[in-house]
């Protein structure tokens, strides 16, 4: 089939685009810009690439179908022309469940925070067990190079999980809870038709289409509301909204905690208690039904990574019957996913990280688990508010404790300065707040001079977290070849 995206440049466009070439489509896109990685990425995958969005380009593509971004309008120039010549319009989601997802296992992981990580988990877990998951993911898990696949034959013939759902090979979908598509506004993981699920955590988050946390959390019941009875749920009892949440589900629900947590009235079926951390990762023991199922030992700093490789465990062995012994030596062996606690080198001396946190919870958590692998030298942010949340004054005093592990920060300027000042970060008064909180603190009017200040203050041994869920116009690469060049 021909099949025409766009808006493919995208994360998950263009992982969508690359996972329908491997499933034998000819695939074509467009897009305002097709900058690395992706750009690159998607002409290695064969799709072929339109530069703009053009009438003609539906011309040249002569498509059989079309999917749309959650990133057009409607009145986008190649969505108007393939709706007047009659082209049948999918969103992501519509095209997943059509090319992809038959005859699999939908495994969909939600949360305000650490789903590309857990998803990337849960995928590498089940391939190293045999069941040759298929994946789509916001992000490229280190091990197995793409953040796509197709779902193959499994090599794990014995299950013992208690559903038939377990019997089929598992689909893993990072479950988005942002709007699917101009003609669909309803959030991207309901349409997945998820079997089994891990809800990580919840905080209002997508201010721009969700106004408030009852919002914001609505959708994420509708989403329990939808497993079937048969299904499995796997929840954070550390969470007392996930909680609230989860209890709506019909699907039987694992309760996943941490030692220590309050699990707000639930007795969690898997427990970790975190037994050491240092520049190696971590390691804890883990308990399923009470009971000592061995010490685990993750690559990934922090403790929000123990509650996520906790997350991945439980719905490899409850969801899909891979025992849980035989998943201590995967897990070891993960590799991290890129822009989560990437190191991009260490020029000159410094460790350099690129991480995708923007929101205040993810940024405060981040430069803990730094601080933990790297305890001596200064610890440097430079975030990037880009997101539509990290943009408005709603978590202005939320900012102010996150960066409580770093000892300088550097902060970008705001990444939608057409929003009103009443409605927008006020970023210099974070920096006041921060430098009463014993921090050097700068906040920048643009992005230049922000390279020239980290050079000059950061020295051998001391670690710098670049924070954005965005390009950061280049600065990561910049900031390597200007610390190495010094």
């Amino acid at each position: 089939m021909r099949i025409h995206v766009i808006a493919v440049s995208g994360t998950g466009m263009g992982s969508l685009a690359g996972l329908l070439v491997e499933l034998g489509h000819t695939v074509t896109g467009s897009d305002t810009a097709f900058y690395p990685p992706m750009g690159p990425a998607l002409r290695e995958w064969g799709v072929q690439c339109f530069q703009g969005f053009d009438d003609a380009h539906i011309e040249r593509a002569k498509p059989d179908l079309v999917i749309v971004g959650n990133v057009c309008r409607r009145d986008n120039p190649e969505v108007v022309a393939a709706q007047r010549r009659g082209y049948e319009l999918l969103h992501i989601a519509d095209a997943l469940r059509r090319f992809a997802l038959p005859n699999t296992s939908p495994l969909v992981v939600a949360g305000t925070h650490g789903k590309t990580t857990v998803s990337a988990l849960c995928a590498h877990l089940l391939d190293r067990a045999g069941l040759a998951p298929g994946f789509l993911i916001g992000g490229v898990p280190q091990s197995l190079g793409r953040g796509f696949r197709s779902a193959g034959p499994r090599k794990l013939a014995t299950v013992h999980g208690q559903s038939q759902i377990a019997r089929r090979t598992p689909f893993v979908l990072e479950g988005d809870e942002y709007d699917t598509a101009f003609f669909e506004k309803t959030a991207k993981f309901l349409h997945y038709g998820a079997e089994v699920a891990i809800i990580t955590s919840l905080e209002h988050d997508h201010i721009d289409i969700y106004p408030t946390f009852e919002s914001y959390r609505d959708a994420f019941v509708r989403f329990v509301e939808g497993l079937p009875e048969d299904g499995l749920l796997v929840a954070h009892a550390g969470d007392p909204a996930v909680v609230e949440v989860a209890l709506r589900s019909r699907a039987p629900i694992a309760w996943y905690a941490l030692e220590g947590e309050d699990t707000h009235g639930q007795a969690p079926h898997w427990w970790a208690a975190p037994a050491g951390s240092d520049a190696s990762g971590t390691s804890f023991d883990l308990y399923a039904g009470g009971v000592a199922a061995g010490r685990f030992a993750s690559p990934l700093p922090g403790r929000h990574n123990v509650a996520n490789a906790t997350a991945a465990l439980a719905v490899a062995a409850q969801g899909y019957g891979v025992p849980v012994h035989q998943l201590a030596r995967p897990l070891a062996s993960f590799g991290g996913v890129k822009r989560r606690q990437e190191l991009l080198g260490t020029p000159g001396g410094v460790a350099v990280y690129d991480d995708f946190a923007h929101h205040p919870t993810a940024v405060a958590e981040t430069l803990s688990a730094l601080r933990t692998r790297h305890p001596q030298g200064q610890l440097i942010a430079l975030f990037e508010p880009r997101s539509a949340t990290a943009c408005r004054r709603i978590h202005q005093e939320a900012y102010g404790k996150a960066f409580d592990a770093a000892d300088r920060v550097l902060l970008a300027p705001v990444g939608r300065p057409e929003l009103p000042d009443d409605e927008k970060l006020d970023t210099r008064a974070l920096a006041d707040t921060l430098r009463e909180r014993g921090k050097e603190a700068v906040a920048f009017e643009s992005l230049d001079g922000i390279v020239q200040l980290l050079v000059s203050v950061a020295e051998p041994g001391d670690t710098i977290a670049v924070l954005s869920n965005g390009a950061f116009g280049g600065i990561h690469g910049q900031l390597v070849a200007a610390l190495g060049e010094r």
